[in-house]
This record gives structure tokens, C-alpha cells and sequence, in this order.
């Protein structure tokens, strides 16, 4: 069940699918059907100075990015979610869940997607004790790795983690019941292949990130393991 999908999404799975309609129909009866579940959320109006701009990505492992986040079980007891993003083929490449997860497990995550992936060029994250630690410093120096920190306070300096957070909370955390960290993890990860596999993505001109990595495969000619 997509039950947080928007109408837009619909439509280009609609159409995906061979439906022949139009957006507004669609819209008219997403409306009509009472689907427009999502509440607005408050403007905030904020002067940010501006940041040294980063090199654009044009490949994958040009820069991932980097954040946790928080949630609970039925019972009230929390755990943390480690969340990894490329950011030029905006795919997930890890949601790791634990009690507690320190420097040196962000460090073993790294170290299997490395394996999976190649390494990244940069990674960007926030000012987190777990980012800052001497175990991620020793793991980037050992792999040439760039680590790029959000200046204290802005989190718009890292937005694309930030919005997928975001998108993974409204469709994944917020529609589960969790019973154990077994059943969180089994649930958060069903929800990390969709949004690779099956979730359209606007900026990717409407494909999901695998199809999407499939594109820049065929349009290179070139079967790279890494991609």
C-alpha cells in the first residue's frame, strides 16, 4: 500500500502502466476519492548566507550524502536509522538500524557499500558526533575519501538527505508498526528496494534510481560492476 503517494505520482505510474489519462482526471478523482491526506506544512521564511558551493556531481560516487534519524517501537523504545544517499543516481544505498550506532559501525556500513558501490569521492553530513568521530576520519583518510560538514544550524546545507529523510519517514516510519528492531529492519528494508526499483522520481525524469542506473549504463556502453 503507497497510501502517502501524491497525485502526480499516481498519474506516472498510470501512465507507466498504459493508462491513457490526463493528469487532471486523475487529480479530480484522486480529490473525489478523499487521497489528499497530506497536511501543509508551515512556511518558514529564513536568511541563510550563502555556502561555498561543492562540485557539481555528473557520476555516480561523485558524492554521497549522509544523516540519521530516530523512531520507536510499539513499546516506546528507540532506536536510530543511518541513512545513505547518492547523490547523483538518488539512490538509497543503505538504511542501517540500531539501538545505538557509533562512529565505528557508520565506518562498517561504509566499508560494504564500498565493496558493492566503489568508493565515493565525498561525503557530505552534518556535525554529528558519530560523523566527526576519529573511526569515520580514519576510514576516510585510509580511502581518499572527502568529508564535507554542514556548517552547526543549517541543515539546507545537506537538503537532499534531508528530503529523502523526510520522504522516508512520510512512507515508511510513519505508516508501520514496528514490534521488534527485526520487524523494523525487514519493513524499512522492503521500503529501501521500492524506492530504488519501483518509486517514480521526478528529478530522474520520472524512473526509479535503479532504471535510472540502468540508462547510464546502456548510454555508456559500458557494464560497470559499480554502478
Amino acid at each position: 500500500m503507497r497510501v502517502r503517494y501524491g497525485y502526480r505520482r499516481i498519474y506516472t505510474l498510470m501512465r507507466r502502466e498504459g493508462w491513457g489519462v490526463n493528469h487532471k482526471r486523475v487529480y479530480r478523482l484522486y480529490r473525489l476519492a478523499g487521497l489528499n491526506l497530506r497536511t501543509k506544512k508551515p512556511k518558514r521564511h529564513r536568511s541563510v548566507a550563502p555556502r561555498e558551493n561543492l562540485p557539481d556531481v555528473k557520476s555516480p560516487n561523485d558524492r554521497w550524502v549522509m544523516d540519521f534519524m530516530s523512531d520507536q517501537l510499539f513499546n516506546g523504545r528507540r532506536f536510530r536509522a543511518l541513512t545513505v544517499m547518492d547523490l547523483f543516481t538518488r539512490e538509497c544505498l543503505a538504511i542501517k538500524l540500531g539501538q545505538s550506532i557509533r562512529g565505528e559501525d557508520v565506518a562498517g556500513v561504509l566499508d560494504r557499500l564500498v565493496v558493492l558501490h566503489g568508493p565515493p569521492k565525498r561525503i557530505q553530513t552534518d556535525n554529528g558526533s558519530e560523523f566527526i568521530s576519529k573511526a569515520l576520519d580514519r576510514w576516510a583518510y585510509i580511502h581518499n575519501v572527502s568529508l564535507d560538514f554542514s556548517r552547526r544550524g543549517k541543515p539546507t546545507d545537506n537538503a537532499f538527505i534531508e528530503s529523502f529523510n523526510g520522504s522516508f519517514r512520510d512512507e515508511c516510519l510513519n505508516v508501520h508498526w514496528f514490534l521488534s528492531l527485526a520487524d523494523a529492519e525487514e519493513k524499512v528494508e522492503k521500503w529501501r528496494w521500492d524506492y530504488n526499483n519501483f518509486r517514480p522520481h521526478s528529478s530522474l525524469g520520472d524512473v526509479p534510481p535503479r532504471t535510472y542506473i540502468e540508462q547510464i549504463r546502456g548510454a555508456s556502453g559500458m557494464a560497470n560492476p559499480n554502478l
